[in-house]
This record gives structure tokens, sequence and C-alpha cells, in this order.
């Protein structure tokens, strides 16, 4: 059996209401106005209201989510990690 390929990456919001992302490595977290995902670039964050899960094909490295959304991130590895303003402050 052929190896998923998820080297590949690529987001695709249409009508800013339905997203489609491949080279997911981990869904780190997520509600229904916050997901943070661990992506083959990077963390991704994506803001908006209404987020919810349509399909995540953990195999092939993909998910679908619905709902509307307002930012997209792409974050420094060691942001995913901080906890608020105290963590900065004694970096």
């Amino acid at each position: 059996m052929k190896e998923p390929d998820i080297e590949n990456h690529s987001l695709l919001i249409s009508e800013r209401e339905n997203t489609n992302i491949s080279g997911i490595k981990k869904v780190l977290s997520f509600d229904d106005e916050e997901f943070l995902l661990d992506t083959v670039l990077g963390p991704v964050e994506i803001k908006g209201y209404g987020l919810e899960i349509v399909k995540l094909d953990t195999y092939q490295g993909t998910i679908s989510i619905k709902g509307i959304i307002n930012t997209v991130e792409y974050l420094e590895d060691n942001k995913r990690n901080s906890s608020g303003i105290l963590s900065k402050l004694f970096k």
C-alpha cells in the first residue's frame, strides 16, 4: 500500500465559509472560534465564528472546515507553545 503524500500543503477558502486544507500533520486544538493546526509548513491559526469540522482525513492529512473565516495566520513554532503574557515576560 502506498504511503499518503502529506508533504504538499494548500489552503483554499471559498466564499469565506468553506475551507479545505491539505498537509495537516495534527489538529492541535479547535473550538467554534479558533482552529490551531500543525501543518508541514508549520502551525496555522484560523479564527472566525461558527467554525466546525466537516471532514477530517488523518491518513491523507486533509481537513474541511465550515464557518465564517476572519483570520488565517501562519505562526512561528514557538508561538503556539506560549500561554499568554507571563510566558512572554520570562523568555
